[in-house]
């Protein structure tokens, strides 16, 4: 479920939460991040990593390519979109994992690296 729901320019930063353990594994949500970008007619390159934050587990991926999400149940199917850029980062707690999306325009998104960055460093435990 949707928790948050940003506009920053021409891209978009979502915060989804589910609840205990809902949401899937941190693994099967960078598999399929990973799978909704190519880059020429190939998976696209996707880096990721692993941090602590504020004693909770964080893993970032960061992806550049051309977007090829489909609609969700709820959403309506969209075209590919060339040179966009994703920074997601899933953030573990005891209570559900938090899932951070930040997607749009390459140069949108790269201009947003470290307000990215701010903002899953901003999270506690409680």
């Amino acid at each position: 479920m949707r928790a948050a729901n940003y506009t920053v320019g021409d891209a978009e930063c979502v915060v989804y939460f589910f609840g205990a353990g809902q949401g899937g594994s941190v693994e099967a949500n960078l598999t399929r991040w990973k799978g909704q970008f190519t880059l020429n007619g190939q998976p696209a390159p996707a880096k990721t990593s692993k941090k602590t934050v504020h004693g909770l587990n964080v893993t970032e991926i960061d992806v550049t390519g051309v977007y090829v999400a489909a609609g969700g149940p709820m959403m309506a199917a969209q075209a590919p979109k060339a040179d966009t850029r994703m920074l997601a980062a899933i953030v573990e707690g005891a209570g559900g994992n938090l899932y951070i999306k930040f997607t749009g325009p390459l140069k949108t998104v790269t201009g947003n690296v470290a307000a990215f960055e701010a903002l899953v460093g901003s999270f506690h435990k409680q």
